[in-house]
C-alpha cells in the first residue's frame, strides 16, 4: 500500500474509532437517565461535552498511532506538533465543559423558582463568578502551553523575565481600570452586596439582576429594557437593593379624602379587600391619617407582600377598589371645594 494511503487509513480510523467510542458511551450512558425526571445530568454531559468529545478521542487516538505512520522523517516534528496543539485545545474544551456541566447540576440543585431563593441566589452569584474566572484562566493557561511548547517562545519568554518588575509597573498603570472591575468582581461575589435575581433601584430604574461578569453587571428593567453598568458602579455608589436579605417588603397606597370621611370604615373595607386578595401575605396591615391640608386629609394604607412584585400588583388593587368602595358610599367625601359667598340681597326666608 502506497504511503499515502496508509496514513490516510490510519487518520481515518483514528476518526471512525474515536466517534465509535464516543457513541457507545452516550448509548451507555443514556439507559439509566430515561428514568430521571426534568433535569437530566446525562444530557447535560452530552450537551457541553459531545462536540469536544468529538475532536479529542480521534487526536487522542491519532497521537498514539503516530508511530504507525509512514512520514519522512522532516515532517514528523511537524506533524507530532500540530497534533499536540490541537489535543491540547480539545483537552482545554473538554474542561471547559466540564466546568459547564457542574454549573448546571448546581443551578438545578439551588432552584430559583422558589418563594424564598435567597440561599440559591448566593451561591448561583458566586458560582457565576468562579465560572467566568475558570474559564479565562483555563484559556489563558492552554495558550501559554502552546506558546510554551516552541523552543523560540521559551528563549524569549527567559529574556522577558528580566524586564518582567517594569513590564508589571507599565501593566498596572495601564489597566488599572480593568483590574478595578476585577477586584470588584471578586468583592461582590464572595461579599454579595448583589445577586443574581436581586431587586436593585438603580439610577431611578427598577429591575433585577439578570447577568454578572467580570466587568459588568445587568440589569433586567420592569419593561424589558437592559441597564448595564460596570461592575464597580456597585462598590462606589449608592443604589437600593429590595431583596438584600428577603424579598418580603411593604407596599404604600395615599388617598386624598375631605374631612367627612368616616376613617373607621374605611380601615374596614381596606382589612376586607385585603383579606380577599391572595397577594396579601397577612403580615401588615395598616390605615392611617397621615397628613393634613386645608381642604382635604391624607389616608395612608399600609400593606405587606412577598415580593416586590406582589406589593405592586396589591397597591393597585387596593387603590382601585377602595375609590370605588368610596365613589359607591360616600361620594361626598371626596374631595372638594368650600366657598362662602357673601351678598347684600339677604337669604329668603323660610316657611315652616
Amino acid at each position: 500500500m502506497p504511503d499515502f494511503l496508509w496514513d490516510l487509513m490510519l487518520v481515518g480510523i483514528s476518526v471512525i474509532v474515536g466517534w465509535l467510542i464516543k457513541f457507545l458511551l452516550s448509548l451507555f450512558l443514556r439507559r439509566p437517565a430515561q428514568s430521571q425526571g426534568e433535569f437530566s445530568l446525562v444530557h447535560s454531559v452530552m450537551y457541553h461535552l459531545g462536540k469536544a468529545f468529538n475532536y479529542f478521542l480521534p487526536l487522542l487516538i491519532l497521537n498514539m498511532m503516530m508511530p504507525l505512520m509512514r512520514v519522512s522523517p522532516q515532517y514528523i516534528p511537524t506533524l507530532s506538533k500540530l497534533a499536540e496543539i490541537a489535543l491540547t485545545l480539545s483537552f482545554a474544551a473538554l474542561v471547559i465543559g466540564i466546568i459547564k456541566v457542574m454549573e448546571d447540576y448546581v443551578y438545578h440543585a439551588y432552584d430559583l423558582n422558589k418563594a424564598n431563593n435567597l440561599k440559591e441566589r448566593k451561591i448561583r452569584t458566586q458560582l457565576q463568578f468562579i465560572r467566568k474566572l475558570s474559564v479565562a484562566i483555563i484559556l489563558i493557561l492552554t495558550a501559554c502551553i502552546i506558546l510554551l511548547s516552541f523552543d523560540s517562545m521559551r528563549k524569549l519568554g527567559a529574556g522577558l523575565l528580566t524586564g518582567v518588575g517594569v513590564g508589571g509597573i507599565i501593566i498596572g498603570f495601564a489597566a488599572q481600570k480593568s483590574l478595578g472591575n476585577l477586584l470588584a468582581g471578586f468583592q461582590i461575589a464572595f461579599t454579595q452586596p448583589i445577586r443574581i435575581d436581586d431587586v436593585l433601584v438603580v439610577e431611578g430604574e427598577w429591575g433585577r439582576v439578570e447577568e454578572i461578569t467580570l466587568t459588568y453587571v445587568v440589569l433586567n428593567i420592569w419593561d424589558q429594557r437592559k441597564l448595564i453598568l460596570p461592575i464597580n458602579y456597585f462598590i462606589e455608589k449608592p443604589f437600593q437593593n429590595w431583596t438584600r436579605t428577603g424579598a418580603e417588603i411593604l407596599g404604600t397606597a395615599f388617598f386624598y379624602m375631605d374631612y367627612t370621611i368616616p376613617v373607621d370604615k374605611l380601615r374596614m373595607e381596606l382589612d376586607r379587600l385585603l383579606n380577599a386578595s391572595p397577594l396579601w401575605d397577612k403580615r401588615v396591615n395598616t390605615l392611617q391619617v397621615t397628613n393634613t391640608t386645608e381642604r382635604t386629609i391624607e389616608v395612608r394604607a399600609l400593606m405587606s407582600a412577598a415580593n416586590s412584585g406582589n406589593a405592586f400588583d396589591l397597591r393597585c388593587y387596593v387603590r382601585e377598589n377602595l375609590i370605588k368602595y368610596v365613589k359607591e358610599n360616600y361620594p361626598d367625601c371626596l374631595p372638594k371645594t368650600r366657598a362662602y359667598i357673601e351678598s347684600d340681597t339677604p337669604p329668603p326666608a323660610f316657611i315652616s
